[in-house]
């Protein structure tokens, strides 16, 4: 079955060379073989700020590059965020898209003044996570509990309705091996291939 895939390339830095930006082009890679429509956003290339007030985070008016990306965000089955771990969580520029992204009444209910729970606005779309990171994976997930990506999949990507999320964690990015670097390609090719 094919999907509409939107690819969020997470790496702060546009310079070429990361490999966030290697595995974000093979996910698309094996999403365009298998017939997937595939969007990408790649938030180093976007124009927004970070939001500072309650009231821009509720009821402001999204930047352009913003708006194409919850364009982008409601069309899309399947929806995956790749990124580096810094200071063991997302870079603070993805972070700031994120909230830029996910506002009331585009991700989740706006309050009803009743005291209602909001409501996620994002169901039937699944997720993949990426996260490169230094350390070895291991760690990050038994040593560490990889507390920030259960964060963003649990009281983030779930909160707004999405489901199944599924995780994929590449430690030792850093280290140059260009037989596992091959190896996350072709992974990411695959995944990409399934829509998964």
């Amino acid at each position: 079955m094919t999907q509409r895939i939107l690819i969020i390339d997470g790496h702060p830095d546009p310079a070429p060379g990361h490999l966030v930006h290697a595995l974000a082009d093979s996910y698309g890679q094996g999403a365009d073989e298998a017939g997937h429509a595939v969007t990408r956003v790649t938030v180093a290339d976007l124009d927004f700020p970070l939001l500072r007030r309650a009231e821009d985070f509720q009821d402001g008016t999204p930047p352009p590059d913003i708006r194409a990306a919850m364009d982008a965000l409601e069309n899309a089955d399947h929806v995956v965020l790749i990124y580096p771990l810094w200071l063991g969580t997302l870079p603070a520029l993805t972070k700031g898209f994120l909230e830029q992204l996910l506002r009331p009444g585009v991700a989740f209910t706006k309050d009803d003044g009743e005291g209602g729970f909001p409501k996620g606005r994002l169901k039937g779309k699944s997720a993949r996570v990426v996260v490169t990171m230094g350390m070895p994976g291991w760690a990050y997930r038994w040593w560490f509990g990889a507390h920030s990506l259960k964060s963003l999949e649990r009281n983030i990507l779930k909160f707004v309705g999405m489901a199944p999320v599924r995780s994929t964690v590449l430690g030792m990015a850093d280290a140059p091996n260009a037989r596992r670097h091959e190896a996350w390609l072709k992974e990411m090719r695959e995944l990409g291939k399934a829509g998964h």
